[in-house]
């Protein structure tokens, strides 16, 4: 039952355009700092329809900045930065049993 809390909670939307200049809509649940860079845990929002399931798809960005200072979010391409990240985003979620 810990999902079904976890998704009653408000998290603020976040609207991506993606290459092909699609929007699609995610909720925010988590931001992560790890070694002074940010990341975002983003769950689609077809996917919180699926509450059924035990396992709901979760995607982390990495927060980049251009020249100008405009944030966008990027994957995360290393790695060895992926497991960090992806590490601390389960431990988050084994400590609050989410």
């Amino acid at each position: 039952m810990a999902n079904e809390e976890f998704f009653d909670e408000e998290y603020p939307i976040l609207v991506l355009v993606d290459d092909e200049g699609v929007e699609h809509q995610f909720e925010l649940v988590a931001e992560l700092e790890i070694e002074e860079d940010v990341y975002r845990v983003l769950i689609p929002l077809e996917e919180e329809e699926q509450l059924d399931e035990e396992e709901v798809e979760v995607i982390i960005l990495k927060v980049v900045y251009d020249e100008e200072g405009n944030e966008f979010l990027s994957d995360i391409e290393d790695d060895e930065e992926w497991e960090r990240v992806a590490d601390a985003w389960q431990e988050l979620v084994d400590s609050e049993e989410l």
